[in-house]
């Protein structure tokens, strides 16, 4: 029997910082028994440090290999978690230090001595409340696997055991791993992808149960807030039953919605049996916000399906220390955004009127994007672990979010689908297939399967739609494929000043106003106006950031203003010819005298009367 604790402090251990040569980690056949047990605490809340101790037992190689992921499934970007850690140590079961030395940002190699029982502790800094990091304070501690736990390279296969240490006896354990009956605050993961797939929130709760489907479904709630518990359990048993009925099942035993209530803070992330939601806390009253908050919840559980098994080939083996890389996010998170506008519509939680407003403010989004001229669709999926969730003052100049160009796309896609079929077939179809073909089994598929998919559902050759909306840069013709579904775009002109090609901000202090992005080929580039510069006055008159589009609206197309900046601090005066107006908003309404064929589709695709 092995000892988790050792009497006394060690002494402080060996570490060796080299540019080691990387040494082939040890092989499963060298050490077919290995077992791996966490332990962790969270003594001083307060400090947002988590102690971590991990026993590797049953070791039989000279040298132990240790390794940090640097990003997590489902949020494309390489995060560095190993910049939390600290207060690194490797000792044998007995307290005797071991020599250490890292071999890279992210792996450390432990010289083992002989030992077959390696203890090694760590401490983790956890000050970031997102759904993809770790937050530690006197109320509560959230982690994710991925950020927390190391792994050993070939052993990503075994069960690794968990021990949760409360720091307050009424504090909660909620997590999807399965309890070890016969040890208190235990729990097993599968593999290590399961571990990294089963984030914990330990803490002050609120917990309602409910169950669709004769499956059980938890809703834990950390944090205070103006949410009406009771509704939002309501509503997502409406969202999961749709969802369900889609899919024909539901693949989990259980299934748990974490739901974080923070100051301002927004976002969520999927997992198989279970989600992360953050969302601000005084956000649940007004009735858009409510509604977002459900489009939010359907989003990641929809991600049970599309993404967490039916994935791209790149995701099918995660590769925890590098980018992996598919042109396919489109799908993975577009279509979901898709379906995140039209479940909560199909479960009756909004109606069509809060429908046509999301679907309005979307394409309002992206018709006022310049990027989407530039990042094709699939460039976007590849780059998003250099530009997505790295935006800087160009951004929207030179890329394309696959969210929001994606669920348009998608829309595109099913409308076609709808057409050439007579409405026998949909998206649906396509998710179906999918299901059935990789996700069931969870077989990466490629691009060209996927393509294949649309096609089948379609009947129809989809190269040129690809080649034009997913690997091009054309204009969607949105109003085109709205149009023999009953609806339209409208957009007024008339009450918007002429074009300047900038937005504004307020600065720090909120006594200056900051230009915070320049349109391509607008008005105001043209001239030298640039990201960064505080705006002073128009023709000699002080402007501040909320004043910027009344004071442009004294002026006609054709006029030309003297705009007065401080450009790195040096005051400087230009003249900017302004331009025609353009729509800053779109909005989507049904059709005047629909013909009868509008009004099946329109039916047919969100199942209710155009007529109501």
């Amino acid at each position: 029997m092995v000892c988790w604790c050792v009497a006394g402090k060690p002494d402080k251990p060996r570490s060796i910082v080299t540019e080691a040569t990387q040494i082939r980690p040890e092989t499963t056949e060298t050490t077919p028994n290995v077992t791996l047990r966490y332990h962790v605490a969270m003594p001083n809340p307060e400090s947002h440090l988590f102690e971590v101790r991990l026993l590797v037992d049953r070791w039989h190689g000279a040298l132990l290999d240790l390794k940090f992921p640097v990003w997590t499934p489902g949020s494309y970007l390489v995060r560095e978690y190993a910049k939390h850690l600290q207060d690194f140590t490797a000792t044998t079961s007995e307290g005797k230090p071991l020599v250490w030395h890292k071999v890279s940002k992210h792996h450390w190699q432990i010289d083992t001595d002989g030992a077959n029982a390696i203890v090694v502790s760590y401490r983790l800094f956890a000050n970031e409340l997102t759904v993809r990091t770790n937050h530690l304070d006197s109320t509560h501690g959230y982690f994710n696997g991925a950020a927390t736990f190391f792994y050993i390279p070939g052993f990503e296969d075994r069960s690794i055991e968990v021990e949760i240490d409360c720091p307050h006896p009424n504090w909660q354990i909620a997590t999807t791993l399965p309890p070890i009956l016969e040890r208190s605050n235990t729990f097993c993961a599968a593999d290590f992808d399961t571990l990294v797939d089963s984030p914990f929130e330990v803490g002050l709760q609120e917990r309602r149960e409910f169950e669709v489907l004769g499956k059980p479904h938890e809703l834990v709630v950390w944090g205070r807030g103006n949410a009406d518990l009771d509704r939002i359990v309501a509503d997502l048993d409406k969202i999961v039953q749709v969802e369900a009925n889609l899919f024909d099942g539901l693949p989990f035993d259980r299934y748990l919605f974490l739901l974080h209530l923070s100051a301002s803070g927004y976002g969520g992330l999927e997992h198989k049996e279970s989600c992360s939601l953050n969302y601000p806390r005084l956000g649940f009253q007004n009735p858009e916000k409510y509604d977002r908050f459900m489009q939010l919840a359907a989003h990641e559980f929809f991600h049970l399906w599309n993404v967490k098994r039916i994935r791209p080939k790149a995701l099918e083996c995660f590769d925890y220390d590098a980018e992996n890389y598919t042109p396919s996010l489109w799908f993975c998170e577009g279509v979901t955004s898709y379906y995140d506008m039209l479940i909560p519509l199909w479960a009756k939680v909004y109606d069509f009127k809060a429908f046509s407003k999301i679907l309005a403010k979307e394409i309002s989004r992206f018709l006022a994007t310049p990027g989407r001229f530039v990042q094709p669709l699939s460039e976007s999926s590849w780059d998003a672990w250099i530009k997505l969730y790295r935006r800087d003052a160009n951004s929207d100049n030179s890329q394309m979010s696959y969210y929001l160009k994606g669920e348009l796309v998608s829309l595109m896609l099913d409308l076609t689908i709808r057409q050439q079929s007579n409405n026998k077939r949909s998206i649906d179809d396509v998710m179906r297939y999918m299901w059935q073909k990789f996700g069931k089994r969870e077989i990466g598929y490629t691009p060209k399967q996927l393509q294949e998919a649309f096609e089948w559902a379609s009947g129809a050759n989809l190269d040129d739609f690809f080649d034009r909306y997913i690997n091009g840069t054309e204009e969607l013709p949105l109003a085109e494929y709205l149009e023999p579904f009953g609806l339209q775009l409208k957009s007024d002109t008339s009450k918007q000043p002429p074009f300047f090609g900038v937005r504004v901000g307020n600065g720090n202090s909120n006594r200056t106003t900051i230009v915070q992005f320049v349109e391509t080929d607008s008005p105001a580039q043209k001239t030298g106006l640039n990201s960064g510069d505080e705006m002073l006055a128009i023709d000699g008159f002080r402007v501040g950031a909320d004043q910027l589009d009344e004071r442009l609206k004294d002026y006609q197309p054709g006029d030309t203003i003297a705009v007065s900046v401080f450009h790195q601090d040096e005051l400087k005066t230009v003249s900017v010819t302004l331009a025609e107006p353009r729509p800053k908003t779109y909005r989507v309404v049904t059709v005047q005298n629909p013909t009868p064929a509008q009004a099946q589709n329109f039916q047919a695709w969100l199942g209710i009367e155009l007529k109501e």
